[in-house]
């Protein structure tokens, strides 16, 4: 189910808290078009943050946009020239140029959500599948997916407005609140008074009050609606948080913090954003700054020399020279919480972990909603953990597999095999004869197993890639994205992720394919005698016993590097020039709601309400 089109959060984590208002950015007169990187490298500082789904993008001093991130649907494939405002979407961006008009890229299906209007505008904002814009006349028009009436705005003039998931909200020029679209959190039933800005999420809405003070509405399960007291200037609502920028400049957050997406750093901002999990804002020096989750932590290999390593969905683990497992990553639902006593092999599945003991035995830890962690006694010569179930070699050479029995995935056919590999919804195995076997859902193919011999195979989510006895790789099942196109030559190992493969080469080199934007996707040098995909991140294991692992996708959490320390001293000509309807409060960017890391929304969500469980 598309994100976008998704609307229900409680069935999927859909439509997320995704755009909002940047009004009137300052803009220097610094180099435009192409120049924008060279000139933030040389002096030029980011003024105003928007965060999206998968992506986030800063307006710099000098009218540029700079993004990062991103899901592989160009919202992050800026276009050259000079920008007042930018939002960042679920899947798309929208940025206002300077002579008014407004220009969207990224991902357009049928809702046509980056086809703007013509005319000139004062601000725009990018919600799920839809976007909306402030006419310099202060009338709101919106374009693109109109499931809830999203899109029809209600007539008359605003100051702000702001796109949350399935609904919009804006500052009337009286001062009054006006939400429209859904309403199943009462999010859209703004109290009365007047406010200098709102912002409109996933299911709740913050907005200032011309007293400085903050109000929120709509849903409260974590308190996202108890906005602290004192003065604040702006105000930016995640999907379960929401933070705000004090008149001093001080950052507060508030809401749920299970990753930290609250705790925010001390010193002096002038923009924030707050997402799914984790928040954004722009310091008084320019440099930018995020905290709370960050899938960059599965990819924080802790230091020392291991003997085996496995790459999971957010988590790792490897087993230590000394024969102890030691997991990293987020740590959902105790997957990484190992026993104490002495493994020879572990694998990560999604919330589980297993691993096999020295005498033979399977103990499982973390996630076991399906019974995917009661590993059944005896002795095993292997284990791979999937998502919802598990599977083992037994000695005798029969797989055994437990756990989630949908799809078949846990329906072990007879026979011995050498070795087996279980993923999402189903598993594969290499029969002693060569031949590999799959069974489980097969939808997308990934259990039509050619013939001939293999001497390993691995289970991807919906793609299936074995090693061919003359060492050469083939997969099959999904391909949309290239995971199933193996790269020529000769591998020792393959390993197949959720939209890509990582192969190991006779010489240690490590290979991906798939599903690598923008070339991020860069593997370890030097020799490595183990690899491991998990869902959006691998993990190798050098000669020398220490474990590297990488993103295979960008991190809307990962700032360039020069963002983060606020580039160099300005050498541009100009102040900055505030511009737009910023109301009352001379607001000078309403930094953007919305989401970050979706696969870790989606799960902890889940977590946290038992969805999914069949």
């Amino acid at each position: 189910m598309s994100f976008a089109t998704a609307r229900n959060a409680r069935i999927a984590v859909g439509g997320l808290a995704l755009g909002a208002l940047l009004l009137a950015a300052g803009v220097a007169l610094g180099d435009a078009g192409g120049g924008e990187r060279a000139a933030a490298q040389n002096g030029v500082r980011a003024v105003a943050i928007s965060v999206g789904y998968h992506h986030a993008c800063v307006l710099l001093d000098s009218g540029g946009v700079e993004c990062w991130g991103g899901f592989g649907f160009a919202e992050t494939d800026v276009p050259s020239g000079r920008f007042l405002g930018v939002s960042a979407g679920e899947r798309h961006t929208c940025g206002l140029r300077e002579g008014g008009d407004i220009m969207c890229w990224g991902y357009d299906d049928d809702n046509s959500q980056t086809h703007a209007p013509s005319g000139r505008f004062s601000a725009v904002s990018v919600g799920g599948a839809h976007s909306c814009g402030l006419r310099e006349s202060g009338e709101a028009e919106c374009w693109g997916n109109n499931d809830y009436g999203q899109v029809d705005a209600p007539s008359g003039r605003f100051t702000a407005i702001s796109a949350g998931s399935f609904y919009n909200c804006g500052v009337r020029e009286s001062g009054e609140a006006a939400c429209w679209g859904v309403n199943d959190d009462n999010q859209t039933d703004a109290p009365e008074g007047r406010f200098r800005n709102v912002d409109a999420g996933l299911q709740h809405t913050c907005g200032v009050r011309e007293s400085g003070q903050v109000e929120c509405w709509g849903n409260n399960d974590y308190g996202q609606v108890d906005a602290p007291s004192g003065r604040f200037s702006v105000v930016s609502t995640g999907r379960e948080h929401a933070c705000g920028v004090r008149e001093s400049g001080q950052v507060e957050c508030w809401g749920y913090n299970g990753y930290g997406q609250t705790d925010a750093p001390d010193g002096r901002f002038r923009a924030v954003s707050a997402g799914v999990l984790h928040s954004c804002g722009v310091r008084e020096s320019g440099a930018v700054e995020c905290w709370g989750a960050n899938t960059e932590w599965r990819a924080d290999a802790p230091d020392g020399r291991f003997r085996a390593v496995s790459a999971g969905l957010v988590h790792n683990c490897g087993v230590r020279e000394s024969g102890q497992v030691e997991c990293w990553g987020v740590a959902y639902y105790g997957g990484t919480d190992p026993p104490s006593g002495r493994f020879s092999t572990v694998s990560v599945g999604w919330g589980h972990t297993c691993g096999l003991r020295e005498g033979g035995e399977v103990e499982c830890w973390g996630s076991d909603w399906a019974g995917q962690a009661d590993a059944p006694a005896g002795r095993f010569r292997s284990v791979s953990a999937g998502s919802s179930h598990t599977c083992g070699l037994r000695e005798s050479g029969e797989a055994e597999c437990w756990g989630d029995s949908g799809y078949g995935r846990t329906d072990t056919p007879a026979g011995r095999f050498r070795s087996v590999s279980a993923r999402s919804s189903h598993t594969c195995g290499v029969r002693e004869s060569g031949e590999a076997e799959c069974w489980g859902a097969e939808w997308e193919g990934q259990t039509d197993a050619p013939g001939g011999p293999f001497s390993a195979v691995s289970a991807g989510w919906g793609h299936t890639c074995g090693l061919r006895e003359s060492g050469e790789a083939e997969c099959w099942g999904h391909g949309g994205y290239g995971e199933a196109d193996a790269l020529g030559g000769r591998f020792s190992a393959v390993s197949a992720g959720k939209y890509h493969t990582c192969g190991l080469r006779g010489s240690g080199e490590v290979e991906c394919w798939g599903y690598t934007f923008n070339g991020q996707a860069q593997p370890p040098t030097g020799k490595h005698t183990q690899i491991s995909s998990g869902a959006y991140h691998a993990c190798a294991l050098s000669e020398a016993g220490t474990v590297s692992c990488w993103e295979i996708y960008d991190s809307v959490a990962d700032v360039p590097a020069w963002l983060r320390a606020g580039g160099l001293p300005s050498t541009g000509t100009g102040g900055l020039l505030h511009r737009g309807r910023a109301s009352q409060g001379g607001v000078i960017a309403l930094a953007s709601l919305g989401a970050s890391a979706a696969l870790l929304a989606l799960l902890d969500l889940a977590r946290r309400r038992g969805w999914g469980r069949r």
